[in-house]
């Protein structure tokens, strides 16, 4: 990497113990989680205060760094809970809190004095005046609102202390309200958004119904299929890598501390070689259509760059479905390999079968082609298909893949 670059971060989603160390694993320069509770996404797995402790010896382990979400808007029956909570976890190695309202912020500090905070995306910092007031109150890292441009982006990193960073997300969902200040959750199903538990209505199917008409339903699509009104394409920006750079941007994020772990090894993996690419050489870097190829491979909607160049408009909203792209199945996980009987243990995680193709990748590893000629059970015996959720296999590769390698295929 050129000297005088300086070095950009990638952080990645870590919705429990095992997402959290495939991202570490597959090249994530940092983590965010949350912890049982205050994180905002309550139905992720998160981490118990002892698997924080682990989680963070494995980050620095590893040269990286753990990030730790406390940034819920918590109403007057929270706090009891909440200091109690920031009480256990005071002693842990956390290498900074995204917090975005003021009290949380004020009560971690009050226990934890030598804490780094950065400001949420939650907090939704659209300009350069509100970033400095937060800044003025020991902010170290400001997160950006999602509804902010390159050029704002530009223009609020020319009027901060060179020592700040700033963060912004470049793949994952868009949320359809500012910065996820969003009360549909809240008001259709009792489930609040900004306290961690939001239902995601902004993707149901919606329909108009006239007021003297009760119970004729009119859809707003001709096709008659109804209409996903608030329905956002997802954000991606591995084709527009410099530019994100060029606005002073230093840690690129991925959304998503809801997918599965094949999604973080998947997305990871593709923008890591991206960036490395670019921080080896910014004036000669080329976009490589193969890492948004292989972006592709994961779960996704429809992309957008979202508000990076312009405002969203029809063209970044799907109207039609709210349902994912998923053109690869996450069928295995490799485990380790027996050198005596040359043969590779495997956790499967969707049903293969002897004869399919299938693509292998791995940390810092391009994908490759493999036809399953031979698979085995843990009894040793012969198998022709692995049906079996987590089922133990043992199978003869050509090539051996490494220990947490992935194993998928095409549908």
């Amino acid at each position: 990497m050129n000297s005088n670059i300086k070095k950009i971060e990638l952080l990645a989603p870590a919705g429990d113990m095992e997402k959290l160390k495939t991202a570490i694993i597959y090249g994530a320069d940092a983590v965010y989680f949350g912890g049982e509770m205050f994180s905002l996404r309550a139905g992720a797995g998160n981490l118990s205060v002892p698997e924080i402790r682990e989680a963070m010896d494995f980050i620095h382990e590893h040269g990286c760094k753990g990030y730790m979400t406390i940034n819920i808007y918590p109403h007057n029956d929270d706090i009891p809970l909440l200091r109690d909570y920031i009480g256990k976890i005071k002693d842990l190695p956390i290498d900074a809190f995204l917090v975005s309202d003021p009290g949380v912020m004020l009560m971690i500090r009050e226990q934890i004095p030598q804490a780094e905070i950065h400001l949420s995306t939650q907090a939704n910092t659209t300009n350069y005046v509100t970033a400095r007031f937060w800044v003025d109150h020991g902010v170290k890292r400001i997160v950006a609102a999602r509804e902010m441009s390159l050029k704002e982006l530009a223009e609020m990193r020319a009027q901060l202390p060179e020592e700040i960073e700033i963060e912004a997300f470049i793949h994952g969902a868009m949320c359809i309200s500012y910065s996820g200040r969003c009360l549909l959750s809240n008001f259709m199903a009792g489930r609040d958004a900004n306290r961690g538990a939001c239902t995601h209505p902004c993707r149901w199917k919606y329909s108009l119904v006239e007021q003297q008409r009760p119970g004729e339903y009119y859809p707003i699509e001709e096709d008659g299929r109804g209409s996903y009104i608030m329905n956002s394409r997802d954000l991606c920006m591995i084709d527009c890598i410099p530019d994100i750079a060029a606005a002073g941007v230093t840690s690129f994020k991925i959304e998503g501390r809801m997918k599965s772990m094949y999604y973080v090894a998947t997305v990871v993996s593709a923008y890591r070689a991206a960036l490395d690419e670019y921080q080896k050489d910014p004036e000669g870097y080329q976009y490589d259509p193969a890492h948004y190829a292989e972006l592709c491979k994961a779960s996704h909607r429809e992309f957008t760059h979202g508000f990076y160049y312009n405002k969203p408009t029809d063209k970044d909203q799907n109207y039609l479905t709210s349902d994912y792209i998923r053109d690869y199945s996450f069928v295995g996980l490799v485990r380790d390999h027996d050198p005596e009987t040359g043969l590779t243990n495997v956790e499967q995680r969707n049903k293969f079968s002897v004869g399919d193709t299938v693509e292998i990748f791995g940390p810092h590893t391009p994908y490759y082609e493999e036809v399953i000629e031979e698979m085995y059970n843990e009894e040793g015996e012969p198998v022709q298909s692995a049906p079996h959720p987590q089922q133990k296999l043992k199978i003869r590769f050509k090539r051996v893949p490494g220990e947490d390698f992935i194993i998928r295929k095409k549908k």
